[in-house]
């Protein structure tokens, strides 16, 4: 099956938008959201209910750090910026869509046919619910060591990496080319990091987003063009804090 994997769309929909569509004109059959659905970006609401629909109909949805601050719950510390734009979506969400936030697990597991695990979830698979980040090989073998899946997904940090470790040996950081699909070597233990639909922070403004094809192992990391001036104005437009639209334009 090839799954489209998207995360930390941050309530941007023209980005959401261009990789919800260029994913199902390369072949996508599922859809798995890795967390902050919400959060600095102008439509919130139109996030919630797109991603609420797609759960409804086979889709998986973890939650992120925003999500779970937006329905009060506690997360970790914000900036000014950020919680200004957690405030003002607070305010925009109704009840259902609340509940659905509220409602995501902190992890997702699925099992191939050789019974092999990949485990979703927003950061450092070592302590779910902390949210801590993957920044490096050290992060990423904390991550790694925790789990048994073979495959791991996870947002949360902006910039895409992907990590492996083989038996006995200290995990290595590997370089994807983008769009190109990636080998997940059986012999080994992967840690895809998959960067941001709606914030690229590694100084390229085109989201991001990734495509696994299960059966084949493979993951293709990818990146789509999109209206970056549209989803700008509007967060100007919302009066929510100006560098965070100013930022979109830069990818950082």
């Amino acid at each position: 099956m090839l799954i489209a994997l998207l995360t930390d769309i941050h309530g941007n929909r023209e980005a959401f938008d261009a990789c919800r569509m260029e994913a199902r004109r390369m072949g996508a059959q599922k859809f798995v959201y890795l967390g902050d659905l919400i959060g600095y970006g102008a439509d919130p609401c139109y996030i919630v209910d797109c991603v609420a629909e797609d759960v409804a109909q086979g889709a998986i949805a973890v939650m992120g750090n925003h999500d779970l601050a937006a329905v009060g719950g506690a997360s970790p510390y914000m900036n000014d910026a950020a919680r200004a734009a957690i405030e003002w979506t607070a305010r925009r969400l109704d009840k259902a869509q609340r509940d659905f936030l509220a409602a995501m697990p902190y992890t997702a597991a699925t099992l191939g046919e050789g019974g092999e695990q990949t485990l979703f979830v927003h950061g450092d698979a070592s302590a779910p619910e902390r949210f801590n980040y993957v920044t490096g090989i050290d992060t990423a073998e904390r991550s790694l060591r925790a789990v048994e899946a073979r495959v791991t997904f996870c947002g949360h940090v902006h910039r895409q990496q992907l990590y492996h470790v083989a038996p006995g040996k200290p995990p290595t950081f590997f370089a994807p080319t983008p769009n190109l699909p990636t080998p997940l070597a059986r012999s080994r233990r992967w840690l895809a990091v998959l960067g941001s639909v709606g914030q690229p922070r590694d100084g390229n403004p085109l989201a991001c987003f990734a495509l696994y094809d299960d059966l084949r192992g493979t993951v293709t990391f990818s990146r789509v063009d999109y209206d970056v001036d549209q989803a700008a104005r509007k967060i100007f437009a919302a009066g929510l804090p100006e560098f965070l639209g100013e930022r979109l334009f830069l990818g950082w």
